[in-house]
C-alpha cells in the first residue's frame, strides 16, 4: 500500500497510474450516474486550486453539503496554501457565525444564499496587491475540523492533508479495498470520520467513491449506487437495517464515531457482510484501531499507532503522523491533553490476551451519541443545575442516551417533579439530546480534589 504525503501526491499518482479508472461517481441532474476518472479528478482539483488562489483569501470556510463541488473544494483547499475550515452547512446560523469568527474565515464556499446571510461574520482583509500575488494565510495548508457541532464549547482541531492521508493509509492497511471496489460516501465531510473513511479511504486504495445524494435519499443510495463498501455511524446503520436498504453486493461495512450495539453488528453479519468497528478521534485524524476479525469490539492497532494505558486505564495514544497540530487558538487546552506527543484520550480501555484493545468507558467530558453527535457535559450539567440548585448531579450515558443522576440533598424530589422542572429546558434540545431518564443515588457523587465529577466511578 503506497503511503502518500498529501492530497496532491495522492491525486497525481492515481492520475498517472490509472487515469481512465473511475475515481468518483455522482448523480447528475437527470438522476443518472456521472463519472469522474482519476485523470480528470486531478485536473479538476488543480483548476479549483487556481480558483481559490485567485480569491486571495487566508482562511476558507467550506459549508459542506456532500456534493461533487464540495469534494473538489475540500481537496483543493490544502493545495492552495490556505487554511481550510470544514463547516456543517446545515448548522444553525449563529453557530456558524461564531465558528467563522473564531477560525478567521474571510471567504466562504457553498450555498450562495447562506453565504449572503453569513457575510457579516467574515473577517475583513486588505485587498490583493497589484501584482495579483495571493495573501499568505497565517496557518497555510492546515485543515480545521470541529470536535463538536452542538455546543459553544466546541474547538477546532488543526490537522493537515499529510495527517489525514496518514490516517487513510492506516485504515487502508487494516481494511484494504481493491480498484474494482466502490465506496459509498454518505457521511458529512465536515466530520473527520466522514472525510477520511467515506472519501480518502477509497481514493487511497484507488477505488471509486460514490457521492451520496443527501439525507433525502439516504435509504435509496445503496441500491442506486450499489457500492461494495460503506462507512456509517451506528444510528445510520440502524436506520438502513430497519429499512432493509443495504444493497446486494455490499461486502464491507465500517462503523465508527460512536458506540455501536452488538445486535446491529450481528445483523450486518447475518447478511453475509463483513463488518468492522473503528475507534479514533478528531485529534488523531480519525481511526487509530479497527476490528478486523472475530469479536467486533476487539480492536487491532493501526500500523502507525502506539497505545498505552494509564494507571486508571485511560487510553494514551501516540500517532506521530496522524496527530493534530493542536486546538486552534487554545494552546492551554492542547497542553492539557497532549504532552510529549502523547494524547490523553479521555477514554478507558483494556487489552485482552491477544493484545486487542477494548473500549470500556469514557473518562472525558464529552458524551458521544449513536449518530456521532457530541454533548459537552459540563455545559449541559450547568444548565440543569441552575434549575436544581440543591442537587449533586451528573449526566451520563445509558443505553446510548443521556440520563441524569441525582443525589438529592433535600430528599424531597421525585422523578416526575424533576422532569416537570426540566421540561422547558429539554424543549431547547433536539430529541436525541434530551434526558432519557432520571436516576437517584443515595451517596454524594465521586469528585476529584478540584470538584470535577468522576463519571466513570458512578454505578447506575
Amino acid at each position: 500500500m503506497t503511503r502518500f504525503s498529501g492530497f496532491e501526491e495522492l491525486l497525481r499518482a492515481q492520475a498517472a497510474g490509472q487515469p481512465e479508472s473511475p475515481a468518483l461517481t455522482y448523480c447528475t441532474d437527470g438522476d443518472r450516474i456521472g463519472t469522474v476518472t482519476y485523470g480528470a479528478l486531478y485536473q479538476l482539483v488543480l483548476s479549483r486550486r487556481d480558483e481559490l488562489i485567485s480569491k486571495g483569501c487566508r482562511s476558507l470556510g467550506i459549508l459542506c453539503d456532500g456534493s461533487l463541488d464540495c469534494v473538489l473544494t475540500s481537496l483543493a483547499g490544502p493545495l492552495s496554501g490556505i487554511q481550510t475550515v470544514m463547516l456543517d452547512g446545515n448548522a444553525p446560523e449563529e453557530l456558524l457565525r461564531s465558528q467563522i469568527r473564531y477560525t478567521d474565515i474571510d471567504c466562504l464556499w457553498g450555498d450562495e444564499d447562506l453565504i449572503d446571510e453569513l457575510s457579516d461574520a467574515l473577517n475583513v482583509l486588505p485587498s490583493l496587491p497589484p501584482s495579483g500575488e495571493r495573501l499568505l494565510a497565517p496557518f497555510p495548508g492546515n485543515i480545521l475540523f470541529f470536535t463538536s457541532g452542538t455546543t459553544g464549547a466546541c474547538k477546532a482541531v488543526v490537522l493537515t492533508d499529510s495527517s489525514l492521508m496518514s490516517s487513510a493509509w492506516n485504515g487502508s492497511c487494516m481494511l484494504p479495498l481493491d480498484r474494482e471496489d466502490s465506496l459509498l460516501c454518505v457521511l458529512p465531510l465536515n466530520h473527520v470520520f466522514g472525510f477520511v473513511c467515506s472519501l480518502l479511504w477509497g481514493l487511497q486504495c484507488g477505488a471509486c467513491v460514490c457521492i451520496g445524494r443527501g439525507l433525502r435519499y439516504i435509504n435509496a443510495d445503496p441500491l442506486f449506487f450499489r457500492p461494495t463498501a460503506v462507512s456509517l455511524v451506528p444510528a445510520l446503520l440502524g436506520f438502513l437495517l430497519k429499512q432493509n436498504a443495504l444493497n446486494p453486493g455490499l461486502s464491507t461495512v465500517l462503523v465508527g464515531a460512536g458506540d455501536c450495539p452488538l445486535p446491529l453488528l450481528e445483523a450486518v453479519r447475518a447478511k453475509g457482510i463483513r463488518v468492522s468497528f473503528g475507534y479514533g478521534m478528531t485529534e488523531t485524524s480519525s481511526g487509530v484501531a479497527i476490528s478486523v476479525s472475530g469479536d467486533p469490539y476487539a480492536l487491532a492497532l493501526c500500523p502507525d499507532v502506539h497505545i498505552e494505558l494509564s494507571s486508571d486505564s485511560e487510553i494514551l495514544i501516540r500517532a506521530d503522523r496522524c496527530m493534530m497540530q493542536g486546538y486552534y487558538k487554545f494552546p492551554e487546552e492542547t497542553t492539557m491533553v497532549m504532552k510529549d506527543g502523547i494524547l490523553s484520550s479521555g477514554d478507558l480501555g483494556r487489552f485482552d490476551e491477544n493484545g486487542r484493545l477494548h473500549i470500556i468507558g469514557r473518562k472525558k467530558e464529552i458524551l458521544v451519541l449513536q449518530d456521532g453527535t457530541k454533548i459537552f457535559l459540563p455545559e449541559y450539567e450547568e444548565r440543569v443545575h441552575r434549575l436544581l440548585e440543591n442537587c449533586d448531579l451528573a449526566i451520563l450515558e445509558k443505553d446510548h442516551a443521556p440520563v441524569l443522576v441525582i443525589h438529592d440533598r433535600s430528599g424531597i424530589l421525585t422523578r416526575s417533579r424533576v422532569l416537570e422542572i426540566l421540561g422547558p429546558l429539554m424543549k431547547e434540545y433536539p430529541r436525541g439530546q434530551q434526558l432519557r431518564d432520571v436516576l437517584f443515588v443515595k451517596d454524594p457523587l465521586p469528585r476529584t480534589a478540584t470538584g470535577k465529577v468522576q463519571r466513570y466511578l458512578i454505578h447506575m
